[in-house]
């Protein structure tokens, strides 16, 4: 079976998760960081080249003091301790967003991780922290204003943040909701969408396989009439 290059996760679900078993939803985002590890190790595995996860929106800002400090030391756990983890497997880090948004510690987390993984060649994981995608739209179009000419869409698609990646050939949302929530809407254009009604931190390895097999089913024809081979 052909893995898709690049495989990107809406990563939905973590509070509801927490608040069925009758947890704070910071044991939900706890429990997703631990399966987001898991599952981008697993896709690395089968082939993967590009995963790319949506950690926080900008719009997840506006939640309560108290969840953000919750994800907030999430990311320092993370960006301190799994750094080693990544190099080791060769897997390159990238942060996308408003990284500016977040405490300056976390800041230079980011920092010495993407300098601490940057030779890595096997894979590369993509998190989007502070991100939508209409901000950056808009980031890029001004981009190209300054640039003072028409760029093409190759072109306007190299000034997102994402620009250095191949377009998402596979989009996954957990959590029941079927809807993008303002993530990769430029680079998404073509992207399979395969939604699980399992919340993340239950979406297992072999959940994700069964969306690889379904991937691997599509016919993608962007657009185009398949060539009749009888």
């Amino acid at each position: 079976m052909e893995s898709p290059r690049h495989v990107a996760v809406i990563m939905d679900g973590n509070g509801r998760w927490a608040q069925k078993r009758l947890l704070p939803r910071s044991a939900g985002h706890s429990a997703g960081m631990k399966r987001m590890i898991a599952l981008s190790e697993y896709l690395f595995r089968r082939g993967v080249k590009v995963v790319t996860l949506y950690a926080l929106s900008k719009e997840n800002l506006s939640r309560s003091e108290e969840e953000l400090s919750a994800l907030f030391t999430l990311f320092r756990t993370y960006f301190s301790g799994s750094i080693s983890r990544l190099a080791d497997g060769g897997i390159r880090l990238d942060v996308i967003g408003e990284t500016e948004l977040l405490p300056e510690d976390i800041q230079t987390l980011i920092q010495e991780g993407k300098e601490r993984t940057a030779k890595g060649e096997k894979g590369t994981l993509v998190l989007a922290i502070c991100y939508g995608g209409r901000q950056d739209i808009v980031r890029a179009a001004n981009a190209a204003v300054r640039m003072g000419k028409e760029v093409t869409e190759e072109e306007f698609a190299s000034l997102l943040s994402t620009g250095a990646y191949p377009p998402p050939d596979l989009l996954i949302r957990t959590g029941k909701e079927k809807r993008l929530s303002n993530f990769l809407l430029f680079e998404s254009a073509y992207a399979e969408l395969y939604f699980s009604d399992k919340m993340f931190p239950a979406f297992t390895d072999a959940d994700m396989e069964r969306a690889l097999l379904d991937y691997a089913s599509r016919d993608r024809r962007y657009g185009k009439i398949k060539a009749d081979k009888s």
